[in-house]
């Protein structure tokens, strides 16, 4: 069975719903565009985890980008979903990173993060958190305290080969049922990476709620998915003054254009260039 799926779960006798994501392939995908060092392998990991597990609580069709930025060796890692689970990302450093470096030493003591909500129709909505945490999921449950007051226990793993999180979320009730979060979290704490890894998401929410009644639903699967192709990259290079343009034409005889996502490479020649700058379409192939 696919490892890259996403489920949804409730408790019939709390107000608290929870989310379970497991992801092999669209990681190894991520992965395979760069020759990321360890600590950022496992940091897109749990990163692409945590985006899928917060698109997941969008209530409207559109896409989420979860953004970290800093002034330390890391300067940029970002993953972009949508509501169909469809994912892609990218990082950016330089020079070696130390192997045991937590979040505010990869990204600085201005580190960052932003969040962005972009709803197919509605308005779009950014909010930004500090990176001030030592993990990624203390800083996104900083994220829930802030923006919707909701408490939430977020528990992100990746090895480099498979990712992995859990979501635990108080649901909006004028009940009492949520007086259970605190238990439900303290057993969704003790969940291993391994159990994460290897095991059927029924037999994880067994072992560790097999005392609660636990509704799951349908998974969804997670793919990577790249928006780039030859017609935006095309739009990308008639931002570019014309003159820079032909200067590139005349040193190197076409102007090559590559997609940090997915390492794709996008080829004009001096043909394209000029049906680019006449309002022409240049040729959809990709190359």
């Amino acid at each position: 069975m696919s490892k890259d799926n996403l489920h949804r779960y409730l408790f019939e006798n709390a107000d608290v719903r929870g989310e379970l994501v497991q992801l092999e392939k669209s990681y190894q995908e991520i992965l395979s565009a760069h020759k990321y060092p360890v600590q950022l392998q496992h940091l897109l990991g749990e990163l692409m985890a945590a985006t899928s597990l917060l698109t997941a609580t969008l209530k409207f069709n559109g896409d989420i980008s979860v953004q970290l930025q800093g002034d330390g060796p890391v300067s940029l890692a970002v993953i972009n979903g949508n509501n169909l689970q469809q994912i892609r990302g990218v990082a950016r450093w330089n020079g070696d990173l130390k192997q045991d470096a937590d979040l505010q030493q990869l990204f600085g003591n201005k580190g960052y993060m932003v969040i962005t909500l972009t709803p197919t129709d509605g308005e779009r909505y950014q909010g930004v958190v500090a990176l001030d945490k030592s993990t990624l999921a203390a800083c996104l449950e900083d994220y829930f305290a802030q923006s919707e007051q909701l408490p939430t226990y977020i528990k992100l793993f990746a090895n480099g080969q498979q990712a992995a999180g859990m979501l635990l979320q108080v649901l909006p009730s004028e009940g009492e049922h949520n007086v259970g979060f605190e238990h439900l979290e303290q057993l969704t704490a003790t969940v291993k990476a391994e159990e994460l890894y290897d095991l059927e998401a029924e037999d994880v929410l067994h072992r560790l709620y097999h005392q609660e009644e636990v509704r799951l639903f349908e998974p969804t699967q997670v793919t990577f998915s790249c928006t780039c192709s030859r017609e935006r990259t095309a739009k990308a290079v008639r931002t570019v003054p014309k003159t820079e343009i032909d200067a590139i034409i005349a040193e190197l005889g076409k102007v090559d254009m590559g997609c940090e996502y997915c390492n794709t490479n996008y080829s004009f020649d001096s043909i394209d260039i000029a049906a680019i700058f006449s309002n022409a379409q240049s040729p959809a192939t990709k190359q």
